[in-house]
């Protein structure tokens, strides 16, 4: 057993247990997670190394985050009229994303592109509980959101798996690379289809599944490892196969609450309990904090790549401007523009390639921080409480 994991894990123990000691401390957990690990890590006390066995349980947590974000995308929210409205803050998104790396790229920042990207994704997992708690996430402000930040999500994941990260595979053939994984997918769906339709194997599963085997779980966990290993034999990133293992276990099961009450439960353990709080960590451990202070530029960029995930991710809730009003819309532009896991991936993906300068990642990294840390407690000011129904 590792040192350093045992002491990842005391601090993703610790976090939670301070925050319930001190209620008035206004710090979402994965925020403080990684600021723990800033503290902790090389770049300033250096108690904690992250190490082979540390970065490991890392990169599976980041699987599973990516699988449990991809769990949270219902496809149904797609249809229609606000599946196009949708689509259309999607597309100005992209094309504001462009114009961002087009001028970073003016100015000589090195992996522009992939900034560009990265600034298209919303932490779905962060927007959720913010409407849940405002009690909006089944009013139409907050399937708009939700809806918006999913299809953000999408187009990150897959943009930077198939557009910058497939090394020297010309675009043709990691297209062909990405139909080939997309059948693979629809084949695993295939095969839990006619299981569940099999009267002997749901008996089976249903059976197993509330028992110390937790079968549901670890297929489940079966899914997520293979999909990832599938996706970085195709020359993808890990990310994009957990990611469509989320989509694929949605799509199979839109509604798990009902269906499933326990099963998204034991999931939410095994991700949050375990694995994506040694991401976080890990990701503060890693981050690269004395090369964004020694690099006054790398510095000022924190408030410029805030700005412009508000212009990127914010100004497209305009597409919206129908349905809410204006608080609302303001209240949804600034959920959409709150990013911070994909941005962690963002940096150390582009890292690991040589496609971003470490002050350059570290400092997007901080503007996600900032986002986390001011956005959603702006937009829940904006967003209109539950009213109690009368008597």
């Amino acid at each position: 057993m590792s040192v350093n994991l045992v002491l990842v894990l005391a601090v993703a123990a610790g976090v939670p247990l301070l925050l319930g000691l001190v209620p008035a401390l206004p710090l979402p957990g994965p925020l403080l997670e990684i600021v723990a690990g800033i503290v902790l890590g090389p770049a300033v006390l250096g108690w904690i190394e992250p190490d082979p066995t540390v970065r490991a349980f890392a990169l599976f947590g980041l699987a599973f985050l990516l699988f449990l974000a991809g769990a949270e995308v219902d496809l149904r929210r797609f249809r229609g009229g606000p599946g196009r409205r949708v689509a259309l803050s999607l597309g100005v998104s992209v094309v504001l994303a462009a114009a961002v790396a087009a001028l970073l790229q003016a100015a000589g920042v090195r992996g522009a592109a992939l900034v560009g990207v990265a600034l298209l994704a919303t932490s779905l997992g962060l927007v959720v509980p913010v409407l849940g708690d405002a009690g909006v996430r089944d009013r139409p402000v907050g399937r708009l959101a939700i809806a918006g930040a999913s299809a953000g999500e999408v187009a990150a994941v897959v943009l930077l798996s198939v557009g910058l990260a497939g090394g020297d595979t010309p675009l043709g053939g990691r297209l062909l690379l990405l139909v080939l994984l997309l059948a693979g997918l629809l084949a695993v769906g295939l095969v839990v289809l006619g299981a569940e339709h099999s009267p002997r194997v749901s008996a089976l599963v249903t059976r197993l599944a509330d028992t110390s085997a937790r079968l549901r779980v670890r297929l489940t966990v079966l899914l997520v490892a293979g999909l990832t290993l599938a996706a970085e034999a195709l020359g993808f990133e890990a990310i994009l196969g957990a990611f469509l293992a989320g989509l694929l276990v949605r799509a199979l099961d839109p509604d798990p609450e009902r269906s499933h009450p326990r099963y998204p439960v034991k999931l939410e353990a095994v991700g949050f309990g375990l694995l994506v709080p040694v991401f976080f960590v890990t990701s503060g451990l890693t981050l690269d904090l004395r090369g964004l202070v020694e690099h006054p530029a790398a510095l000022a960029a924190v408030p410029l790549f805030l700005a412009a995930l508000l212009v990127v991710r914010g100004l497209p809730a305009l597409a919206f401007r129908r349905e809410l009003d204006r608080r609302e819309l303001l209240a949804v532009g600034l959920l959409q523009a709150t990013s911070l896991p994909f941005l962690l991936a963002a940096a150390q993906i582009g890292e690991e390639m040589g496609l971003l300068d470490p002050a350059t990642g570290a400092a997007l990294v901080a503007a996600g921080l900032v986002s986390v840390l001011v956005l959603p407690a702006l937009a829940l000011a904006l967003l209109p409480r539950r009213v109690p129904a009368p008597a």
